[in-house]
């Protein structure tokens, strides 16, 4: 059933995008065990991933999407589990982990939220959590959507285990090993932005209006 799923989200996904994979090199052999850090732009971001990784996923979704029985049963078959924000509950981390030892591929959006202006926002700690309690690599991946439908996925190289390993109770190693991670994921969206020749998106609260670029000029 999981492998008709995702057969099916692959070719709709190849047939609906442009997709432009950049560094295809870098995606593992391995057809599970790790995990995969992206940016997150739309709701469409685990399976446009999925179209073109190989591998069984699990990902984590907010528990509103599980409302809908329909949907909930659908995006379970996928390989999604829910998480309720803000409740404080580890459970999400246990699943998440023992995904992984499982050998399946494990999908976080490390910010926790879509960014609704195109930049890359802070890390949170829990892809750093999941990472160092299994032991596993990190692959950081980039999207960006644009014109018609077109989709560049830049995949970087995989973040060693050993450079995850963090102790749980000091906040600097933690913010030293998101740092990582972060720090990859905007280094793959400047490229994705370089090769079109176009500025990186600017956040928000530092856009200009209309008027306000009138009278710079």
């Amino acid at each position: 059933m999981y492998l008709f799923f995702r057969k099916l989200l692959s070719i709709f996904f190849h047939i609906k995008y442009k997709i432009n994979v950049l560094h295809p090199e870098n995606i593992p052999s391995a057809k599970g065990g790790y995990i995969i850090a992206c940016n997150h732009q739309k709701y469409a971001d685990p399976p446009m991933i999925a179209a073109v990784v190989r591998g069984k996923f699990s990902f984590m979704a907010k528990e509103e999407l599980f409302r809908n029985p329909f949907f909930a049963w659908l995006i379970r078959r996928c390989g999604a589990f829910p998480v309720v924000r803000g409740s404080g509950d580890d459970a999400p981390i246990r699943e998440s982990v023992g995904a992984v030892e499982k050998g399946r591929i494990l999908v976080i959006f490390p910010e926790g939220t879509r960014s609704k202006d195109g930049t890359i926002g802070r890390m949170k700690s829990g892809v750093v959590l999941i990472a160092s309690q299994a032991g596993t690599p990190v692959l950081p991946v980039c999207l960006r959507y644009s014109g018609k439908n077109r989709v560049d996925i830049n995949f970087g190289e995989a973040i060693p285990a050993e450079k995850l390993k963090i102790d749980e109770n000091d906040r600097r190693s933690m913010r030293n090993a998101a740092k990582l991670i972060g720090d990859s994921l905007t280094g793959l969206q400047k490229e994705i932005y370089d090769a079109a020749g176009e500025p990186l998106p600017v956040p928000a609260k530092e856009q200009k209006s209309p008027a306000e670029e009138k009278s710079v000029d």
